[in-house]
């Protein structure tokens, strides 16, 4: 009788072990879609970045024939981080793209507001750093991609961060205690890429 009596408990101390391991399980699978999600976007925003590209580029070349000509050195490269994202309305008078862009140890920052955005799943912002600029913050190191340590964008509507996403893993904010340096990151009408490529990139609002 007592035998029986331990194998009864030890059958319930098992199911009681299942079911706890059961619901842990349930938990971290209902909690991993909420933390992807809140990396991508906030709750109902409407908007989601679903990459960023960082490449080095050369400035590009015009044929002018109007006057001297003065051709760009070819061996310089601007660092160009282009941002694609959804949007979910239907039209979107204003959004403001936030760049962090940590070169070489400096926080570079710089910001771009685009207007008449439509609804879509391929939607781009980009974003520029001059060729001096990198030399200056590559501290005598030769300019490669991996100066570039991570970038982070945030879409922001009327003082709302609507999301929020980095280049490389990492936590929220990540750049929020680091000491930034603003004014050379420059959106694409500030650059020679300025003519280029109107139908790839979100309208850029006058200043």
């Amino acid at each position: 009788m007592e035998v029986s009596t331990k194998a009864a408990d030890l059958l319930h101390d098992r199911r009681l072990l299942m079911k706890t391991r059961l619901r842990f399980v349930l938990l971290v699978v209902c909690l991993l879609p909420l933390a992807a999600f809140a990396q991508g976007r906030g709750p109902g925003t409407g908007f989601k970045i679903t990459k960023i590209t960082r490449s080095l580029i050369p400035a590009p070349q015009f044929a002018y024939t109007g006057g001297q000509s003065y051709p760009t050195d070819q061996r310089d490269r601007w660092l160009q981080v282009e941002v694609e994202f959804t949007a979910t309305p239907e039209l979107t008078d204003e959004l403001t793209f936030k760049y962090y862009i940590l070169f070489n140890g400096s926080l570079l920052t710089g910001e771009v507001t685009h207007v008449n955005i439509p609804a879509g799943r391929e939607n781009r912002s980009v974003m520029y750093v001059p060729p001096r600029v990198l030399a200056r913050f590559a501290n005598n190191r030769p300019i490669t991609e991996n100066l570039c340590q991570n970038v982070a964008v945030q879409i922001v509507q009327q003082g709302t961060v609507k999301a929020e996403t980095s280049l490389n893993r990492a936590a929220p904010q990540w750049f929020a205690t680091l000491p930034q340096v603003s004014g050379f990151v420059l959106d694409k009408n500030q650059t020679p890429f300025a003519p280029l490529y109107w139908d790839r990139y979100e309208q850029i609002k006058s200043r």
